[in-house]
């Protein structure tokens, strides 16, 4: 990382409250009674349940949904040997993770000590806190041994994540791809480069789904690992090649079919995958460096199959796939261990998810139109929301068959639906998005860059490749706040409107908005001096082609952009008005609001019209909008003018765009509670269908209903979003956050994306 990412670490662990994870009371506490029973004296009695049944603690306590992320900090990352305090961030990062993907809680516990006795005891003596353990970044060789004497001593899930995380999701990877290859596991010959921890339990989970041990080369710092060698201890023993013929990582790819690198960076190049087998594969999973850049590994050979650990290749091996949904699925049957039985389970379902259809919000993360199984897609994405449902059930059942299990689930499907409904659908839409934005990263222009909230939103996307900033403002102030601020803004190009040596291009846009507005009130003198104005400057770069999309309105009123975008853009084809959009981010998912900013009274035709509008831009999400038109009434039970026009524009939308499922009038309680609806309005074509999409009567309601979801709710609001133009212009709320500012760039360039 460079010095400026390096303090955008820093500041996100520091910032607001330190660290990454909190401890949330899941029980009410704010009256004496809650106390009471709380603490005490109501406490005793739980106590005192488990005391006279242990197996209750799981009844009655947190126990059965906590996991100990535990580390001595002796292999952190990339890192090494930095020491227990150094490496809980890392530990935080990993109870975070579990908590997102499996709605697990984890403490993390950081032992200070390298002995592997000392380490041992520790977690002997609180292990009956957890319902699991989940080993970190331990060094090898003490990591088998730590791993083996707590599997033999405690009866609770324990995982080395380092060794068995990596071996499971690359193992699943494997089968998948030996399959797209046409040959079998049980012929390959493969290469291991590395010889740590996670390679020699990844050999050992290949040898597992069928690899043959004969067929495996390992090959470590000081060359291949032979059966003459005098320095191998005993798990280096096991993989010991009686082959005289190959000594170097050069001599041993030559006729390999695979190979697979838990090593460095940079080590295995073109030559050596050109000597591998027809149809090869490579694993090349060093982080953040492979062994081979991808790009390099497609150059050597058009039939190679290549996985790495980096999301911004296909086939990313990512532990993330595995450990949550693995531990999820043993908590849940309250197994004594994760044993061969469940690993194996865990390999086979991700493996069986790569050749499923791909859900659209998937294929809408990655730019594609249609994933499917093959040399590019072997295994699943991390963000592919059926692995929770997927993995854990079948380790849960694989810890029932293999008599591990002290629970038994009967009704699959229930549990699979209980899975689905645990982790809520907050930001799973956003991640998408941004994974969009990443495939395509499109220009915007950033109509107020003498702000330092717009330099640092800037200095993001293009670090994390959502977009191409260009920056409108006085080159002097960006500077001096660059300064001020550390920020890196190296190659974005900055615009100053106002400046000499802009004179031609500003004459030339002026030109061009004559043309379009010289029957319409203004002068070519008029649009000379508009130039000057960085919002019709920026609309006029997009309207042009300079840009893609331009994003403004930080620290002015809502119409400041808007006025230069209808004029230098224009409205697009079909349309005849503009309407604004939020997208309000809460646990049931992602709900859609219009039209919160442009039209005060609207028409029963501006309604329709509104409606479309919103319809369309849901759909650029891939997400089918269902639509419920609001009002003070439930279909006409009160006459008024509010309703009236509701209805009609229900009417019309009906009988014109009898594909769009929407219904109305409807007071919003009834539009959000499918039951209450389905009780009362049986009739209506919105019942059993969740509605995510809110037409607003008017300006005020619409307004005030997202400002109340966003202070009151606690929804993330991410917005506005204008749509109706013909080319793409965002307007930002007045004194946004910088992440919001992201969350619009990203919004911006997805529609640059889908309107080209």
């Amino acid at each position: 990382m460079n010095n400026f990412q390096k303090q955008d670490a820093l500041d996100y662990h520091s910032q607001g409250r330190p660290g990454k994870i909190e401890v949330i009371p899941t029980k009410p506490y704010s009256t004496q009674r809650d106390l009471t029973l709380a603490y005490s004296p109501g406490v005793a009695e739980p106590c005192l349940e488990i005391e006279k049944n242990p197996e209750d603690a799981y009844k009655y306590t947190a126990k059965g949904n906590l996991v100990a992320v535990i580390s001595n900090g002796t292999a952190v990352l990339g890192l090494g040997d930095i020491g227990a305090l150094a490496g809980k961030p890392v530990m935080e990062g990993k109870g975070l993770l579990f908590k997102i993907f499996a709605d697990i809680d984890v403490f993390d516990i950081e032992v200070d000590t390298k002995n592997v006795d000392e380490f041992v005891n520790t977690v002997k003596n609180i292990a009956c806190t957890f319902g699991g353990i989940n080993l970190e970044d331990i060094k090898s060789p003490e990591c088998f041994e730590i791993e083996r004497r707590l599997k033999a001593e405690l009866n609770i899930p324990l995982m080395h994540d380092d060794q068995h995380g990596t071996a499971i999701i690359s193992s699943a990877g494997l089968m998948n791809a030996v399959e797209v290859s046409g040959k079998k596991l049980s012929e390959v010959k493969l290469v291991v480069n590395g010889a740590g921890a996670s390679a020699i339990s990844c050999s050992k989970l290949y040898i597992a789904i069928g690899v043959k041990k004969e067929n495996i080369v390992m090959v470590d710092s000081k060359g291949v690992i032979t059966d003459d060698r005098t320095d191998l201890d005993e798990h280096k023993k096991f993989f010991a090649t009686a082959r005289k013929d190959v000594k170097t990582l050069a001599e041993a790819m030559k006729g390999a079919d695979v190979f697979v690198g838990l090593s460095k960076g940079n080590i295995l190049n073109k030559e050596m995958v050109q000597s591998m087998a027809p149809n090869c594969i490579v694993f090349a999973l060093a982080n953040p460096t492979p062994e081979i850049s991808y790009e390099d590994a497609i150059a050597a050979r058009p039939d190679v199959i290549v996985a790495t650990g980096r999301s911004d290749n296909p086939n990313q091996v990512n532990n993330v796939l595995g450990f949550p949904f693995i531990f999820r699925g043993a908590l849940d049957v309250r197994a004594n261990c994760i044993n061969e039985e469940m690993k194996l389970a865990a390999v086979k379902a991700i493996a069986d998810l790569a050749k499923e259809p791909v859900p659209d919000y998937v294929n809408l993360a990655y730019g594609s139109k249609n994933l499917s199984f093959g040399a590019d897609y072997i295994i699943p994405k991390p963000i592919d929301n059926r692995l929770i449902s997927t993995v854990s059930p079948a380790v849960a059942k694989a810890a029932m068959d293999s008599g591990v299990a002290a629970h038994k689930i009967t009704d699959w499907e229930a549990y699979k639906t209980e899975l689905d409904n645990r982790l809520g659908k907050d930001n799973r839409l956003m991640r998408s998005l941004v994974n969009k934005a990443k495939t395509n990263p499109k220009r915007v222009v950033f109509g107020e860059a003498n702000n330092y909230k717009i330099l640092k939103a800037a200095q993001m996307v293009r670090d994390e490749g959502i977009a191409k900033p260009i920056l409108l403002g006085n080159k002097e102030k960006i500077s001096r706040l660059m300064k001020e601020h550390h920020l890196d803004l190296n190659e974005i190009q900055i615009i100053d409107p106002f400046d000499n040596e802009n004179e031609a291009l500003r004459n030339d846009y002026a030109e061009v908005l004559w043309k379009k507005r010289q029957r319409k009130g203004l002068t070519l003198y008029d649009c000379r001096r508009k130039m000057t104005e960085r919002n019709y400057f920026g609309a006029m770069m997009v309207e042009t082609g300079a840009a893609d999309a331009m994003i403004s309105g930080l620290t002015r009123k809502y119409s400041a952009p808007v006025i230069p975008a209808i004029q230098c853009i224009g409205v697009a084809d079909g349309h005849s008005r503009l309407a604004g959009l939020y997208m309000i981010i809460t646990k049931r998912g992602p709900f859609f609001f219009a039209d919160c900013t442009m039209n005060v009274d609207p028409t029963t035709e501006e309604l329709v019209e509104i409606t479309t509008l919103t319809a369309k831009t849901v759909k650029q999400f891939n997400i089918v909008p269902r639509i419920a038109m609001l009002s003070y009434t439930n279909f006409g039970s009160s006459d008024g003018e509010l309703p009236n026009k509701v209805q009609k524009a229900v009417k019309i939308l009906h009988k014109d765009f009898p594909g769009l499922i929407v219904d109305g009038d409807l007071q919003a309680n009834f539009a959000l509670n499918n039951r209450l609806l389905k009780e009362e309005f049986s009739f209506s074509s919105l019942v059993d269908k969740d509605v995510n999409t809110l037409i607003f009567p008017n300006l005020s309601s619409a307004n005030i209903a997202y400002k109340l979801m966003q202070e009151l709710g606690g929804a993330e609001a991410i917005g506005p979003i204008l749509m109706g133009l013909k080319k793409p212009v965002h307007v930002l709320q007045l004194g946004s956050s910088v992440r919001e500012i992201v969350n619009m760039v990203t919004i911006a360039v997805v529609d640059a994306q889908n309107k080209k």
